[in-house]
């Protein structure tokens, strides 16, 4: 029955995150134009949202983990990637640091480089350069989103267009078969913006987020330069950088 399908449907994209168009025509083995017509019907129903190609389930505030417990989750991890991705700043540069709790690991270790400017809309990251005078902060305007520590919204998306940025350091919930995601729908515009604009990308990342999908795809590993973990990821992620001339930065052992 229509209504059986639709509910399946729904399951369906809620429980993968996001779905094409195309992917739900296979799967549910019926015609485009039945997909578009069940869509609608989800869309009417607000469990739902259009994307680019697809749909997604709608985020919802809880979605989202503490930024306290997202913290303390693989400190060690965090702080020697952050590290490591702070050696790749030179004095001069113009970068973009995202917000999360692995590219504010960066900070401490930026404090001897000269005329450096951090663009940023990690509120953390603003709090622990506040020592360094020789980091020129630009904080992003916007709204302040309490669980991220982060400020977004339509201005902070405009407000990052100004600038020519070197280096992009961008953050991820997870990187899958869906690409690099983000469970923060008000910090979606901004990571895609950065990586968009930015003259080079570098993703930061814990090992423990291969092979989890977030609500929302922001970018491939593809349109990245570098990718910064504590562990090798597995041999299709490997296959995937490789082909598409992504530099691999392993810290751990």
């Amino acid at each position: 029955m229509k209504t059986d399908r639709i509910q399946e449907m729904e399951r369906y994209i809620i429980q993968h995150g996001s779905s094409t168009m195309e992917e739900l025509r296979g799967h549910f083995d019926i015609s485009m134009n039945t997909v578009r017509r069940d869509v609608a019907e989800l869309l009417r129903r607000g469990t739902v949202v259009k994307v680019y190609g697809g749909v997604q389930a709608r985020p919802t505030e809880q979605m989202l983990t503490p930024y306290e417990v997202r913290r303390r989750g693989s400190g060690e991890a965090k702080a020697a990637i952050g590290m490591r991705a702070a050696q790749m700043v030179q004095d001069g540069d113009v970068i973009f640091i995202d917000s999360g709790t692995t590219t504010v690991e960066m900070i401490d270790h930026l404090k001897e480089r000269r005329e450096l400017t951090i663009i940023t809309n990690n509120v953390e990251a603003i709090i622990r350069a506040l020592p360094y005078e020789n980091i020129t902060i630009i904080a992003l305007p916007g709204q302040l989103r309490r669980k991220t520590h982060s400020l977004t919204g339509d201005d902070a998306v405009r407000y990052l267009r100004r600038f020519n940025v070197r280096t992009a350091f961008i953050a991820a919930t997870g990187v899958s078969s869906h690409g690099v995601t983000n469970s923060s729908p008000m910090e979606f515009e901004i990571k895609k913006c950065a990586v968009e604009s930015a003259e080079k990308t570098v993703l930061l990342i814990a090992g423990g987020k291969f092979g989890v999908t977030g609500l929302m795809t922001f970018a491939q590993l593809k349109d990245f330069d570098a990718l910064v973990t504590d562990t090798t990821p597995a041999a299709e992620v490997c296959r995937q950088l490789k082909e598409n001339d992504v530099e691999l930065i392993v810290t751990g052992g």
